[in-house]
């Protein structure tokens, strides 16, 4: 059993370097976006972080973002590194005739963690994720907790003082990711999974209510017709996960159920991962890599999955 919930998460991170920042800048930012990710972007306020994805013509996930409005004319989209270069490639395929400029503005802004007393002292009282408070030139986007402590990414430019805290080690930050339930996606699992998938529709990651962006009719479809076979779980394993490992039920030795989305170190021993997996396997053994693999133990969600509509 993990027995992770007297871990301290509290303090803040070093920068964290596996996360890079596009910035989309230019009177037709916000339009743009909205006509190529996942969630809202026309309507977004400065006060609001959105979680999206950019996904391929068949709804498969290309990438993940968090994304920031800085002013009318300037969002940026934080995602992982290794993601960037080919993202921002694919991305400013699109723009075309749009007012936007899209370039990769990491080594101008510091990304920190924050983590439990830090966190909190730098958010609203009683604000729900994907709020962001400012701070200076500073943006705190609120994330979903871990282990029921308060976590935020620390958004800023290069030279901005950084945020008062205790230390926070970046592989403790990692494990927090984990649990919380909220992947990011990376090379390996590129274009695996719809957002379903990995639960981005029941975390504020897809809005059903907006317009035509590549990918939305299979998103549509796979919500509104009650056909979703996969979410995503968090589970604890005693030796190493890789991301993009199959998953297999000790059921069934020749078709995986499910494929590792993001793993991390325990605090306490072993490893805790996000995993894929196919909703009718979730109650059988599972096993990571093959039938005589790592056993899995799935843990609860810390959020509530939004049912099929």
């Amino acid at each position: 059993m993990n027995l992770t919930a007297s871990v301290p998460l509290n303090g803040v991170t070093p920068p964290l370097q596996h996360l890079g920042v596009i910035r989309v800048l230019g009177e037709d930012a916000a339009s743009f976006l909205h006509g190529q990710l996942t969630q809202d972007f026309a309507l977004q306020k400065p006060e609001q972080a959105r979680l999206a994805a950019f996904l391929t013509a068949k709804g498969r996930m290309q990438a993940t973002f968090v994304g920031i409005k800085r002013s009318s004319t300037e969002i940026l989209l934080i995602c992982s590194r290794d993601l960037l270069p080919p993202t921002l490639k694919r991305l400013s395929m699109f723009v075309m005739r749009a007012k936007a400029k899209l370039t990769d503005a990491s080594e101008e802004f510091v990304i920190a963690g924050l983590a439990g007393d830090a966190a909190r002292a730098a958010l609203p009282a009683d604000s729900a994720a994907w709020t962001v408070a400012t701070q200076g030139d500073a943006s705190v986007v609120q994330l979903y907790p871990a282990q029921g402590q308060a976590r935020a990414l620390w958004v800023a430019p290069v030279g901005t003082p950084a945020p008062a805290g205790e230390p926070l080690s970046e592989e403790l930050w990692n494990w927090s990711e984990v649990v919380s339930g909220v992947a990011t996606l990376t090379t390996p699992i590129v274009e695996a999974f719809v957002p379903q998938m990995i639960n981005y529709e029941s975390i504020g990651g897809v809005n059903f209510k907006k317009g035509c962006y590549p990918g939305q009719e299979i998103v549509a479809r796979s919500q509104f017709r009650g056909t979703l076979k996969r979410r995503a779980y968090v589970v604890h394993a005693d030796t190493e996960l890789t991301v993009g490992a199959e998953v297999f039920s000790a059921n069934d030795a020749e078709q995986p159920v499910g494929t590792v989305v993001q793993s991390a170190k325990a605090p306490n021993g072993g490893v805790d991962a996000i995993v894929s997996l196919q909703i009718a396997s979730v109650g059988e053994p599972l096993r990571a890599g093959s039938v005589d693999g790592a056993k899995l133990e799935v843990q609860a969600l810390p959020y509530e999955l939004l049912e099929d509509i």
